[in-house]
């Protein structure tokens, strides 16, 4: 404390979150719009076998995860878990991880704000981007309240989703298997065209496109740092990750599938909404349209938590002006926060120029940042096994499957999606517009490296 009565700023964040909230928090992060909406591009692409699509990109992830659950349990204290990459690789590795994801989530709430503008502008007499600067000083105020309200706040929400989905599963599954319906309905899983109409190629291209649907269960390994018991909150999360892929994506989309011919799925239009409407479930748009605001308000909601606690670690490490290393009395980084907000609001204003040109643009800029983050967090994990059996074996208290050979696959498999992407006409622009961010963060960190070096030298 100062002489003069002024209050210091702190630099510890709270540690309010309970093991209810991290579970919601990492269930939350991957059921989304692009569960809901998405999904109708992929099956229209690649017809029943987007199953073994999602099934496929559900086990990158998961294996992911569960390298993140190793890191996480050796170093509980790290924080954001882009700093796994900067222990494991150092600090150049470490600041460009972190400034992509936090560039990634910027760019998510940007679209989040948008995509629930549009949704609400069908039922309020305003125009979308004055709902959305309401939706983004909404959610801003819930993250600038505490951190325990956030998470309070994301708990319900992905209750709902998790509800949402579960009496999906429960009504689509008794009309697919005869109980609601004249008949079984599963021979739509082959009468038009075949179970892999578009070829078995179609089916690997397909995990391009929805691999970024399933991101964004590493949310929890950031909200686990601020529970009382990190390691062991963390340690907790990969079998459920499991749990999620299998349940809310593959069994929805398997269902969706069976019970509406795949032909009859329109891009853009909720696959949900269109086999609850085939069920003749009153109401089916409507229904739809509400689960959808709620997945978009919970990613906008975890978009602004997620900026302001990688921002605050950056800061913290010396990668981000010191200024944000400072947090209000209830233990909140606020100033992160305004920042992450601040992109939105810009996204807004530029939106109400030119709706369609600043969606695609936003939606292009953050194409293949995720799969270079897990590409980093794959070599940063390989590394640290090493490095943590040789000198300290008592500190993996969780291990990654199968190492290294499962850790060697991950990457294999993120390469092999990169690579599709690169060569996908209609994926090629987010794959090079991500380069272009990711070599431009590269060549910051380079830059601002040599300039802390400097002095040294002088």
């Amino acid at each position: 404390m100062s002489g003069a009565g002024v209050e210091e700023p702190e630099t510890r964040l709270s540690r309010s979150l309970q093991p209810r909230h991290v579970a919601m928090i990492a269930i939350g992060g991957i059921i989304g719009a692009g569960l809901f909406v998405g999904s109708s591009t992929s099956i229209a692409t690649v017809g029943p076998a987007v199953v073994l699509s999602y099934a496929l990109a559900g086990g990158l992830i998961l294996l992911v995860m569960r390298m993140l659950s190793e890191m996480a349990t050796a170093f509980p204290g790290a924080g954001a878990f882009t700093e796994f990459i900067r222990i494991g690789l150092g600090r150049t590795a470490g600041f460009v991880s972190g400034w992509l994801y936090w560039y990634f989530w910027v760019v998510v709430v940007a679209i989040e704000a948008i995509a629930g503008a549009i949704i609400l502008q069908a039922w309020l007499p305003f125009e979308a981007w004055q709902i959305g600067v309401v939706l983004l000083a909404l959610m801003t105020a819930i993250n600038l309240m505490s951190t325990r309200s956030y998470g309070e706040f994301e708990f319900w929400f992905s209750s709902l989703k998790v509800g949402a989905i579960i009496v999906f599963i429960a009504i689509a599954g008794a009309y697919a298997f005869g109980l609601t319906a004249p008949a079984p309905t599963f021979a739509n899983l082959t009468a038009h065209g075949g179970f892999a109409p578009m070829g078995g190629l179609a089916i690997l291209s397909g995990v391009t496109s929805v691999i970024f649907a399933l991101c964004g269960a590493e949310i929890a390994t950031i909200a686990a740092a601020e529970s009382e018991d990190p390691a062991r909150t963390v340690a907790r999360l990969t079998g459920s990750v499991a749990l999620r892929i299998l349940l809310f994506y593959v069994v929805s989309i398997a269902l969706i599938v069976s019970i509406v011919p795949w032909t009859q799925i329109a891009p853009g239009i909720s696959p949900f909404a269109t086999a609850l409407d085939h069920m003749k479930v009153p109401g089916a748009a409507t229904i739809m349209s509400v689960v959808v605001l709620i997945a978009v308000l919970s990613c906008l909601n975890s978009g602004l938590y997620v900026t302001s606690r990688v921002l605050f670690t950056l800061a913290a490490k010396g990668d981000a002006p010191q200024w944000l290393v400072a947090v209000n009395r209830r233990q909140v980084p606020a100033r992160a926060i305004l920042i992450g907000s601040l992109f939105g609001y810009v996204a807004l204003a530029a939106s109400a120029l030119s709706p369609q040109i600043v969606f695609s643009f936003l939606v292009n800029a953050s194409g293949a940042t995720m799969l270079f983050i897990y590409l980093l967090v794959c070599f940063a994990q390989i590394r640290l096994r090493k490095q943590l059996e040789r000198e300290a074996p008592d500190r993996l208290g969780v291990r990654m499957w199968l190492f290294p050979w499962a850790s060697h696959a991950a990457i294999a498999g993120i390469v092999a999606v990169l690579l599709a992407m690169a060569l996908t006409p209609a994926l090629a622009s987010q794959f090079h517009s991500s380069a272009a961010v990711a070599a431009g963060v590269a060549c910051l960190a380079w830059l601002t490296g040599r300039r802390a070096v400097a002095p040294m030298g002088g």
